[in-house]
């Protein structure tokens, strides 16, 4: 017997569910593991490049908060991208942003199992990899309610051990009490060498691993369809970009920075590890493994919930088998996601070759495909735009500031990124991955192109000239 299966997600997540998955997808393991290493690399400078980084995300935000309004849809920016900028651009973001979390769940599962070693120095790391993806398929199938709940948690633990971070930073600042009590000070931050004591080109080169510990942020986007009030609530989530920015990575870098000098932190620990063991609170190392691990599924967890959505959308628009859209009787795309966790085995299997060099080889991908979905994201905008001032859609209320020219800005600061890859050994493999991925989509496209009807190609022929 046959479920029956609903034609629409049902709309289970309430306003404190999307507004924790905004703040959970700022919050990545970048910030909880990478951060040490970009301190060596750059100094106290780094909290100013997030800074800077934060407000071309939060103006990417803005773009995709603008289209949101405009027509809330799942899979939105590739929905967008159909729609002002063409069919090419619809099938190679969909695809791209499918890519970029497939990498992105695999990078983090491989996280859990390195986190476990800490606990199991014995344990293979495919292993806890392993449990994490059974675990979180299980909760992504069950229903997307249960999804929200996970998320919530999963970020409110992220945000508790910040913020405890900042407090403590604060009170040791005030009172000089705890093992670090006697060096810590404010002027941590621009003294030994200064805030970019190896000038500004290391500060760029930093630029790619800080932008990837902004995937997610766009994950708000994917929720449209299943957030009980996406007009009220999507804009207050998509606003809050700015003070997330603000605490969670300035705040918390300078809280560490203030604790511990910058030169002092070892480039392959947690920086959050290290300071709080230099605190001298015990436990230090179980309590932070526990939120970086938590950091990570939480990262795993959307990444399985926006990879469904994702490819159920691709099958609606033909642009993947049919019989993979369909949901299940609990309103979820039970076959989408059942089709990204045969996917991410690979990443398990990854980790059984080549345990050490796994998390690199895998990130990689997902790097320059969330920066070509992040510029598609501008682009459709810009379409957007031209279809107002032509007369065919009536203006929102919610604008990006200053578009055109923040659009312009953006994909310039965007394009600069993908430049500096290159000049770096250990980024420079994300340039070797790209070339491959791209020709597979568009092997794939053409393949679509002609499995189409004459009579659904000129439907979408004529959708892309409209746009235009």
């Amino acid at each position: 017997m046959s479920e029956a299966e609903p034609e629409q997600y049902s709309r289970q997540l309430e306003t404190r569910h999307i507004n924790m998955i905004a703040i959970g997808g700022a919050i990545g393991v970048g910030l909880f593991m990478g951060s040490g290493k970009a301190l060596q690399q750059v100094g106290t400078g780094l909290i100013a490049v997030y800074a800077l980084a934060g407000l071309v995300i939060f103006l990417v935000m803005r773009a995709l908060g603008e289209l949101l309004m405009h027509r809330p849809v799942s899979g939105s920016f590739a929905e967008y991208a159909a729609e002002f900028v063409g069919p090419l651009a619809r099938f190679a973001t969909g695809w791209g942003y499918w890519v970029v979390w497939i990498a992105t769940g695999m990078a983090e599962i491989t996280a859990v199992g390195k986190y476990f070693q800490v606990w199991f120095p014995a344990l293979p790391q495919w292993i806890p990899a392993l449990g994490a993806l059974l675990a979180l398929t299980a909760v992504n199938l069950v229903a997307v309610r249960l999804f929200g709940e996970f998320e919530f948690w999963f970020a409110l633990i992220k945000v508790v051990a910040i913020l405890g971070l900042i407090v403590l930073a604060a009170l040791i600042l005030v009172f000089g009490f705890s093992d670090v009590g006697a060096t810590a000070s404010v002027s941590n931050l621009w003294s030994h060498g200064g805030m970019f004591p190896h000038g500004g080109s290391a500060a760029l080169l930093s630029l790619q691993m800080v932008m990837f510990a902004f995937i997610g942020v766009e994950m708000v986007g994917q929720t449209a369809s299943e957030s009980r009030d996406p007009e009220r609530v999507l804009p207050r989530a998509i606003n809050s970009v700015i003070w997330r920015t603000l605490l969670f990575y300035v705040g918390a870098l300078a809280a560490l920075t203030a604790l511990v000098p910058w030169d002092q932190f070892p480039s392959s620990t947690s920086p959050f590890i290290f300071a709080f063991t230099r605190i001298g609170i015990p436990f230090a190392t179980t309590v932070v493994t526990i939120v970086v691990t938590t950091a990570a599924l939480s990262s795993c967890n959307s990444g399985i919930y926006s990879t469904g959505r994702m490819l159920r959308t691709l099958s609606q628009e033909g642009q993947a088998p049919r019989g993979v859209g369909r949901l299940s009787r609990r309103a979820v795309p039970a076959r989408a996601i059942g089709v990204t966790f045969a996917v991410m085995l690979l990443g398990v299997g990854v980790n059984i070759v080549d345990p050490d060099g796994a998390f690199t080889y895998i990130t990689s991908a997902s790097t320059v495909a969330i920066i070509f979905c992040w510029v598609m994201i501008v682009v459709a905008h810009l379409g957007y735009h031209r279809q107002i001032r032509a007369g065919r859609i009536e203006p929102g209320r919610f604008r990006m500031p200053l578009a055109p020219y923040s659009n312009y800005a953006v994909l310039a600061f965007l394009a600069l990124v993908l430049v500096l890859l290159a000049f770096d050994a250990e980024t420079r493999i994300a340039l070797y991955v790209t070339p491959p991925v791209a020709a597979a989509i568009l092997v794939g496209y053409v393949v679509h192109r002609r499995r189409l009807s004459p009579t659904a190609a000129a439907d979408t022929a004529q959708v892309a000239e409209t746009a235009r």
